[in-house]
């Protein structure tokens, strides 16, 4: 086979199955852009921890880690000097049944939560979730690279930043009352897609971006949460200067329709 041929072939099927890690990740590369796109996952498990090697290797010779928002950073983003109507007003009696449900089960009370905007409620319910998983802030994938960068002295590039994630949220219509709703009614899948990106962690990630994954947000929510950010960070990253980044975003926004990886393909 001449080499020219073989070389065609080589390209072929570089790009049919690309370089493949034990994380969930992908090598994109954008004109003199390299991305490697971590899937990451905000709360991890001990086992999690520390990061591999070869992905430490990977944030060694980058130019700048790529996050959502620098989480290390320290202060509440929560404001809650607003006053509502009481939950009992705001919920639908079925609602209200799975809220105190869940608090019973999570061992809270139901009124700390009573006038609080419903997409905080939402966030503090799935933190809880989370911890009885046994995963924990500090072990989350975008922690520990923002630490590692810190070390290194990498420069830190923001997507959003905290402040622009918090006022989405303030933005959702009824205080956020659907994504407050979705998590009640999807507790349990919720639950097992947090244990499934636990898996692409620790035992395998998937090699296909296109999986179908459980859905735990309504058609709206998850074009405002997922879509609508998948895009912004899009037209962010084409703009980078020439170099090579570590990306870390949500595992789920490299997976399922409209992923991050498949717009910046286009």
């Amino acid at each position: 086979m001449s080499g020219s041929i073989w070389r065609s072939l080589h390209g072929l099927v570089s790009r049919l199955f690309p370089a493949s890690y034990r994380w969930p990740a992908q090598d994109i590369r954008l004109d003199g852009r390299l991305l490697h796109l971590v899937g990451s996952i905000h709360m991890g498990t001990r086992d999690m921890q520390p990061l591999p090697a070869r992905l430490l290797r990977q944030l060694q010779k980058a130019d700048a880690l790529i996050v959502e928002a620098d989480i290390t950073q320290g202060g509440s983003p929560f404001d809650t000097a607003e006053e509502r109507e009481p939950l009992s007003v705001r919920l639908t009696p079925d609602e209200q049944t799975r809220l105190t449900a869940l608090c019973n089960e999570l061992h809270l009370s139901l009124s700390m939560f009573d006038t609080l905007p419903a997409w905080q409620i939402a966030l503090m319910l799935q933190a809880q979730q989370a911890q009885r998983l046994g995963l924990r802030p500090d072990y989350g994938i975008d922690y520990q690279l923002l630490q590692a960068a810190k070390t290194l002295n990498k420069p830190i590039i923001e997507l959003e930043g905290a402040d622009t994630q918090i006022a989405l949220l303030k933005s959702l219509p009824d205080d956020g009352m659907a994504l407050l709703q979705d998590t009640l009614t999807h507790w349990h899948t919720n639950a097992r897609l947090l244990q499934l990106m636990v898996s692409w962690w620790l035992d395998a990630p998937p090699r296909e971006p296109h999986i179908a994954l459980p859905s735990t947000f309504s058609s709206a929510l998850n074009d405002t949460l997922i879509s609508q950010r998948n895009a912004l960070w899009r037209d962010r990253l084409r703009a980078l200067p020439s170099g090579h980044y570590v990306v870390a975003v949500g595992a789920l926004h490299l997976y399922g329709e409209e992923n991050l990886l498949m717009l910046l393909q286009r």
